[in-house]
């Protein structure tokens, strides 16, 4: 039988962008689902913020911080989007950039994750609250 288990993680990042490895409270998710077969969505409730899947490894992390400053800076007078008083529109290129979503697989009652995949939380306009949605269907 067909079951589904939704859980919200609050997120009030100190910094404005921030990376975070969100794949312990998914994998508790999934835990308390009692699902082992089917599939896991996680996705930011919000629009300058991503999840995405890479290594945990703080060089890389440092990499992604410098390129998305390179392709998306922040500053003010830099987007049209910042003529209508707002100040993140750097902040919504960056989510276009790292990705909306992730779907991992379950099998086993284990994220059918591949060597050194993890599960980030990507804040590009922090300092407030902010929601994850994790969203576990399956049997």
């Amino acid at each position: 039988m067909m079951k589904v288990y939704t859980q919200e993680l609050i997120f009030n990042t100190r910094n404005r962008q921030e990376f975070i490895n969100i794949t312990d409270q998914v994998r508790e998710a999934l835990d308390k689902s009692g699902i082992k077969e089917g599939l896991c969505l996680v996705n930011p409730m919000h629009i300058t913020a991503s999840v995405f899947i890479n290594d945990d490894e703080s060089g890389l992390h440092k990499d992604f911080s410098l390129w998305l400053e390179k392709l998306a800076p922040f500053g003010k007078d830099k987007y049209q989007h910042n003529l209508t008083g707002e100040d993140n529109a750097d902040a919504h290129l960056k989510r276009t950039l790292m990705g909306r979503e992730v779907v991992v697989a379950v099998t086993g009652g284990k994220l059918h994750f591949g060597p050194w995949e993890q599960i980030f939380y990507g804040e590009f306009d922090g300092q407030r609250k902010k929601r994850v949605l994790i969203k576990i269907i399956g049997e």
